[in-house]
Order: structure tokens, then C-alpha cells, then sequence
């Protein structure tokens, strides 16, 4: 009996530690969860655009045949769609690379006025080196300069009498030009927007061919303004 005695503190203090462990930690006993840091998506930046417009090429109508007193020349303007490739070396500098052809038709002006010259495609890639500003939002103006080179092809003759004259032959020689360029994009999301381009060319191609079966020289004063809206696609 005086044994059990003796061990009852010793059961006592066994079965306090035993309801102890056994009992719910409280909100403070347990350690809250650390955060986990997930690293913001970041789009990868593609450097290439594209865009669609419709363009009106509107000319000087000028230019003169040498030797025919008080001549000049005058060109029909066009409507054509136009695809251009822009390639960004930085978020701010870029270059564009325009592509579309048109045909044109040359009547004579002034002292032969009424005179069919003759027709011709032209094929006028430019290059321009462009500023992008990107401190505006959606907006994104830009600025540019470059060159064109335009090529001539299926050229063919007036081949009309007017006022006793004739153009059996017609040709307009490649030409290179300077080109100035400004223009906006209005972007709608990441990728789509609107485009509205206006580019100055300065295009003044030599021009030689035959009148009433003598040859001729001159020059078409082109000097187009490219004026182009349309959509823009950024990969």
C-alpha cells in the first residue's frame, strides 16, 4: 500500500504531460506559412511589325521633253493596298521597308497638252530609318527619313496622234530618291492597332522616247506623296 502511495505523484504528473501533448496547438503555437514569391510574367519583346494600309499616291504632275518649247507632263494619281515591314533594333529605333506597286499614265501638258506620253508599273521600295516615341500610351508617333529606288516595267507608248503628234516609244529610267516619312500607331492591345503614314518621295525619273519618229528626252517630276491608313500587327 505504502509503494502505491508512493507513485501516485509520479502517475499524476505522467498523466498531466500525457493531456498536454494531446491537447489543439492555439493559433500562436502554430508558425504561420511563409509567402511564396512567384516572379511577374514578362511578355518576350518581338522586334517585328507588320501592317496593311491602303495607300493614295498623289503626284507633282510636272516635268517637261526637252527641246519642246513650253512642254510639260502630267501623271494620274492612284489608290493601291500596300505592305510594309518594320524590323525595331530598340524600343525607339526602327526601320520600315514599304512594299506595293502601281501603274501610272503620263499625258502631255502646256504646249502639248492632251498628248498621250505613255504608261507605266512602278515598283517603289523605300527604306526609311525611323524615331519611335513611346512616352504616350497607346499613341506611338514616329518620325523618318530614307531612301526609294523605283523600278519601271511594262512600260508601253501613248501611241494617240494629238495636234499631229505621236509617241511611238516611251521609257522612264530607275530612279533613286530621298523619302521623309512621319506617322502614328494607335495600338488597341498588345498586338493590333491602327496605322495613318504619310511619306514624301522625291522621285525624279529621266524620260526618253520617240515623237513623230525623232527621239526625245525629259524628265517626269513625280515627287509623290505616299498617304496610307490602315492595320497594324506587333508579334
Amino acid at each position: 500500500m505504502n509503494s502505491v502511495v508512493k507513485l501516485l505523484p509520479s502517475l499524476v504528473t505522467a498523466a498531466a504531460l500525457s493531456v498536454v501533448a494531446l491537447a489543439p496547438a492555439s493559433a500562436a503555437d502554430v508558425a504561420a506559412p511563409k509567402p511564396v514569391y512567384k516572379a511577374p510574367i514578362i511578355e518576350p519583346w518581338n522586334p517585328w511589325m507588320i501592317r496593311v494600309r491602303a495607300l493614295g499616291v498623289v503626284t507633282r504632275n510636272s516635268g517637261s521633253v526637252d527641246t519642246v518649247a513650253g512642254s510639260d507632263l502630267s501623271t494620274d494619281d492612284k489608290v493601291i493596298p500596300e505592305l510594309d515591314i518594320t524590323y525595331f533594333f530598340t524600343k525607339n529605333i526602327a526601320a520600315e521597308l514599304i512594299l506595293g506597286t502601281t501603274k501610272h499614265s503620263i499625258t502631255g501638258a502646256g504646249s502639248i497638252n492632251g498628248l498621250p506620253v505613255g504608261s507605266a508599273w512602278l515598283l517603289p521600295p523605300t527604306l526609311t530609318f525611323q524615331y519611335h516615341f513611346t512616352d504616350f500610351g497607346a499613341f506611338k508617333p514616329y518620325v523618318g527619313a530614307g531612301v526609294n529606288y523605283t523600278i519601271f516595267y511594262s512600260q508601253s507608248a501613248g501611241n494617240q496622234t494629238v495636234g499631229g503628234l505621236t509617241v511611238t516609244d516611251s521609257h522612264l529610267k530607275n530612279s533613286f530618291g530621298a523619302a521623309l516619312q512621319v506617322g502614328f500607331d494607335y495600338m488597341l492591345d498588345r498586338h493590333w492597332g491602327i496605322n495613318v503614314d504619310v511619306k514624301k518621295l522625291f522621285l525624279r525619273p529621266d524620260w526618253d522616247g520617240t515623237i513623230n519618229g525623232a527621239p526625245f528626252t525629259g524628265k517626269v517630276n513625280l515627287d509623290p506623296w505616299l498617304i496610307g491608313a490602315g492595320v497594324t500587327y506587333k508579334f
